[in-house]
């Protein structure tokens, strides 16, 4: 299958990407490398540099590739800067995920698949978070899948559009080729780490009084090898209807265990300090994957903390300086 992935340059796109590829799907990216990166694009990948806020490009695009399927990872995803700049996700966000929908059904394409978000469950009222539990969203970034999730819904009942909602939780680890480098970091796995490669002094934990084990949050740790598996599940499954499912790993680890994880992983004492809460960080954010697993067969490989942080910094010490930029890195060996 012909596959657009908007946003492959980037984390979790490049990683979707590269299992499109081992899975034989013809891949096109599409990205403006504002988030992105050249050099995490699979060299088997056809490269296009534009902008989902161009309409003429999107539809000279879908005119050139004729696409099959349109996988959409391309967003602004910092929450705290949705808050502090709303627009930004609620205007960027929203419009480009418009145009893109718009020329996916004028071009006739009926399959998409959409990166959504944990972020949509502000304050969960019971834990592990499934399907069916209400959506609050956490901040306008939140908001802004939501109405994709939304427009999502009415395409398929006007125009037979057949969609997937993917709802992330908290993506982590890295392949052989492609891990984190976001400018600047906001994950505390990269930013852990990154003190033990001597490019921060030490961390910060926000918060120590919450009513979890140790008083730290507690966040539910996906691999992205295992996001991008579930992608490529969805896709196939698109023919028999439309459908939504929130990934993770079904079991939460806390920021005191990352910390304590990734010393011992490297061998870094990974300092760390201690600050007062953030505002509208929730205690505890674990998903409920059971209906996934239940109707596609999908099985996390990466379950457990220690693996997944392992292969993080095996990447960041491959790539110590993070993807060289405007170069394609060769094919793996």
């Amino acid at each position: 299958m012909k596959v657009l992935v908007s946003g492959g340059a980037g984390y979790i796109g490049s990683v979707a990407v590269e299992r499109l590829i081992a899975a034989d799907h013809e891949v096109v990216v599409y990205d403006n490398l504002s988030q992105g990166h050249r050099a995490a694009v699979h060299p088997q990948a056809e490269f296009i540099e534009g902008d989902l806020a161009d309409p003429s490009a999107l539809n000279a695009l879908f005119q050139q590739h004729r696409p099959e399927a349109v996988m959409h990872f391309a967003a602004r995803s910092l929450v705290g800067e949705s808050m502090e700049q709303p627009f930004l996700y609620l205007g960027d966000n929203v419009t480009n995920g418009l145009n893109l929908l718009r020329a996916t059904v004028a071009h006739g394409v009926r399959r998409f698949i959409l990166s959504s978000t944990a972020n949509l469950f502000d304050r969960p009222e019971k834990l592990p978070i499934d399907e069916c539990a209400t959506i609050i969203p956490g901040s306008p970034y939140g908001e802004s899948k939501f109405i994709l999730e939304r427009m999502l819904h009415w395409l398929d009942r006007t125009h037979g559009l057949r969609y997937a909602c993917l709802r992330y939780f908290n993506a982590a680890g890295a392949t052989a080729e492609r891990g984190e480098d976001h400018n600047p970091e906001s994950h505390l796995i990269p930013l852990v780490l990154g003190v033990a490669q001597g490019k921060r002094p030490g961390v910060t934990v926000f918060g120590t009084d919450y009513p979890t084990p140790d008083g730290t949050c507690v966040r539910d740790y996906i691999h992205v090898s295992d996001l991008a598996a579930a992608h490529i599940l969805a896709l196939g499954a698109l023919e028999e209807g439309s459908r939504t499912y929130n990934l993770g790993n079904g079991q939460g680890f806390s920021v005191r265990e990352v910390i304590e994880t990734a010393r011992a992983i490297t061998g870094h004492p990974i300092p760390a300090t201690f600050g007062p809460r953030r505002p509208g960080d929730v205690a505890t954010l674990v998903a409920g994957s059971a209906k996934i697993r239940r109707e596609l067969g999908w099985q996390p490989q990466f379950t457990q903390l220690h693996d997944i942080v392992a292969g993080a910094w095996a990447w960041h010490q491959r790539f110590p300086q993070g993807y060289p930029e405007n170069s394609i890195l060769p094919s793996p060996l």
